[in-house]
């Protein structure tokens, strides 16, 4: 909702204080088809040639971030807790019944406790993978914590893929946008015999091309390489969850410090209370109990 608000606010700003400066629209929206076709047709052309078919897809569908913002919220971080703490106390416990969840976490009656966790590959397979590793007697630590880093960093950089892509478009926008107003004025010298009225209409088209250019730079395109990037980043809080976690359960601390850990490195916006956490984890054991 933010991002529409953001949008409209961009429009009403800069074209309500054009018209309240005298302006007229006449000159721009005769001449917008031509530029945007020449400056958009442009930018989608270099997007494609600096973007393999993967990228542009991811591109396109992460363009929906901007709207939707973060798609972790506080509850997810709850059940994440949850989720965790069900599957290590499950591993101290009876580490031969873990093996039937982390090999079929589609079919777990764990799992599917939270249906939105299970839907998400990068979390399962990153929890799933973790926990099988102690199963194989990789427990070292220091050695997951490197691995696990290795894998993350790897994991948001791809993710952040989109947002370098936009933003590159971005930077080259107001370019474009000169390349356009200068064929406008290649265009106007073709008519220099032309009485100053008419001279004025073409130089102010070509004018509208770096205008375009400039305005869906730093108007558009650039905010939302920058949302996208945001949005990014404050998902990756989710899975540094999973690790803290993990981690901590590695050192062989009590199920319920290792919960803990996890639950003060969340940030303080999406951090479930410590009451209702330990409510809801004594509902659980009860549960299994």
């Amino acid at each position: 909702m933010i991002g529409i608000i953001g949008i409209v606010v961009v429009f009403v700003m800069v074209f309500g204080g054009f018209v309240m400066a005298g302006g007229h629209f006449d000159i721009i929206l005769h001449s917008l088809p031509y530029e945007m076709t020449m400056i958009g047709g442009a930018a989608v052309g270099a997007f494609l040639i600096a973007n393999n078919g993967a990228g542009v897809k991811h591109t396109l569908k992460d363009i929906g971030k901007v709207f939707k913002g973060a798609s972790w919220k506080p509850k997810d971080y709850n059940d994440l807790l949850c989720l965790l703490f069900e599957l290590i106390r499950l591993a101290r416990q009876n580490p031969v019944a873990l093996e039937e969840h982390i090999e079929a976490p589609d079919s777990s009656e764990i799992i599917s406790r939270y249906p939105k966790i299970q839907k998400d590959h990068e979390a399962i397979e990153l929890i799933c993978d973790t926990l099988r590793s102690m199963t194989l007697s990789y427990d070292d630590p220091m050695q997951v914590e490197e691995v696990l880093d290795k894998r993350m960093e790897a994991s948001f950089e791809h993710a952040m893929h989109s947002s370098h892509a936009m933003q590159t478009v971005a930077d080259g926008l107001p370019a474009l946008g000169i390349v356009a107003a200068v064929l406008g004025v290649i265009k106007t010298m073709a008519a220099i015999d032309q009485p100053p009225e008419v001279l004025g209409g073409l130089i102010g088209g070509a004018l509208v091309g770096t205008f375009l250019g400039v305005f869906l730079a730093y108007g558009f395109v650039g905010p939302f390489a920058s949302k996208m990037g945001t949005v990014v980043q404050d998902d990756a809080h989710f899975y540094k969850l999973i690790r803290e976690v993990l981690i901590a359960n590695l050192h062989n601390h009590p199920a319920n410090m290792c919960i803990e850990v996890g639950r003060q490195n969340t940030p303080h916006h999406l951090r479930p209370s410590y009451g209702d956490l330990e409510e809801a984890m004594r509902s659980l054991k009860r549960e299994a109990g």
